[in-house]
Formats: C-alpha cells, structure tokens, sequence
C-alpha cells in the first residue's frame, strides 16, 4: 500500500513539475518572459472597500466596539492613501484625488480618532456626519457628485458580529 501512495505522490509532482515548467521565465515563443505588471485595483473598486469600510465604522460605533471602530477609521485612511498613490488623478476630473482627499478627508477622519480615542458617541456622529460629507463633496468636486454616500439605515453584513466579544 505504502508503494502505491508513493508512486501516487511521484506521479503528482511530475505533473507539477511538467505543469509549472511552462509558466516559468521562458515565453512560448521561446525568449524569456517579460515580468509580470502588479496589480492595482481599480479606482471603483478602491473606493467600493471605502464603502464597505464608513458602513462597518458606523456600526461597530452603533455597538460601542470602539476597538474595531479604531480599526476600521484607520483602513479608511490606508485606504485614502492607496488611492492617492495608485490613482493620483482621474479620467476627466477637474480635481485630482491627490489633491482632494487629504484637504477633504483629513480632518474628519481626525475628529473620528479623537471621538473613538474618548469613546464619545456624539463627538463620533458629529465626525462621520463631517465624513460622509467630505465624501460627497469631493465626489460632488471631482465630477461624480452623482455618487452619494450617507449614514447607512441598514446592515449590510449580516455575518459579521459588530458588538464587543466579552471576556
């Protein structure tokens, strides 16, 4: 039995091996391969996980889990500077979002640390409603001003716990 799962496993590398032969530095055309682009996510698809990101920042606040409040404010800014670096400016837009994120959402995003860091409910619907209003006006500022975002009425995700874990 031993020898039957051994020649199974030398016929599953051989496979590998032959497989992955071919997706090595060398083309089918026979000269090498010219390297891979990395990739970068589009600018949609980077301000969709921005969504995602203000919806969860609301209720982990709704739940008083500040600590995941704390996170999510913090993927929300990461987030701002990976679309600043990968998309400095867009398509038509008279505004480049290098220049209008930091001047837009730099301050809210601030007063949201400080409302977290205290753990002060109305300090934090003051900076997300400063927030979210930041987004609009820079959507509004960069020719997407038919992209509104606001105060999410219901929860979207289902699957995940907002409340703190207990101890």
């Amino acid at each position: 039995m031993h020898d039957v799962v051994r020649r199974a496993v030398a016929v599953v590398v051989a496979v590998l091996a032959l497989s992955s032969a071919g997706c090595g530095g060398i083309s089918t055309s026979g000269g090498p391969k010219p390297p891979a682009e990395a990739y970068v996510p589009g600018l949609g698809e980077m301000m969709g996980l921005q969504q995602m990101r203000h919806t969860k920042l609301w209720f982990a606040e709704q739940a008083e889990n500040w600590e995941l409040a704390a996170y999510e404010i913090d993927e929300l800014g990461e987030g701002f500077d990976d679309i600043v670096k990968f998309h400095p400016t867009h398509k038509d837009s008279p505004v480049a979002p290098k220049d209008a994120i930091p001047r837009m959402v730099t301050e809210p995003l601030q007063a949201l640390r400080a409302a977290v860091g205290k753990k002060d409910s109305a300090a934090f619907v003051q900076g997300y409603d400063a927030l979210t209003s930041s987004c609009n006006n820079c959507h509004q500022a960069t020719n997407f001003g038919f992209n509104r975002v606001q105060t999410p009425a219901t929860n979207p995700y289902p699957n995940q716990l907002f409340s703190r874990p207990r101890p």
